[in-house]
């Protein structure tokens, strides 16, 4: 037997997106939206961001959703020359606005 209680009402659960590599390959090719903006000068690769921001919840958006940030922006494993979106998102969100505006969809 299923437990209902923890399984929302008929229709109101969202779709999961799919895996769109081609997407998130085009997305790598281009330039740090936020290096580009904020005129500053990308020193490391650029990789695909899924935003954060406003998510409620654990699940990813999806991949139509990445936008392209360097990995100084993104990670900031390597480049810490920048103010890195996964090691601090408010600070991040203070200085460049919600991740999620790149995107062109909201």
């Amino acid at each position: 037997m299923t437990n209902l209680a923890k399984k929302p009402p008929l229709g109101l659960k969202k779709q999961k997106g799919t895996k769109n590599e081609n997407y998130l390959k085009k997305i790598r090719e281009l330039p740090c939206c936020i290096c580009q903006k904020f005129g500053e000068p990308q020193q490391s690769p650029t990789t695909a961001h899924h935003p954060i921001h406003d998510r409620h919840g654990t699940r990813k958006r999806p991949d139509e959703d990445a936008i392209p940030l360097c990995e100084g922006h993104h990670q900031g494993l390597w480049d810490k020359s920048k103010i890195a979106i996964h090691k601090e998102p408010k600070k991040w969100r203070e200085l460049y606005g919600a991740d999620y505006s790149y995107t062109g969809r909201f």
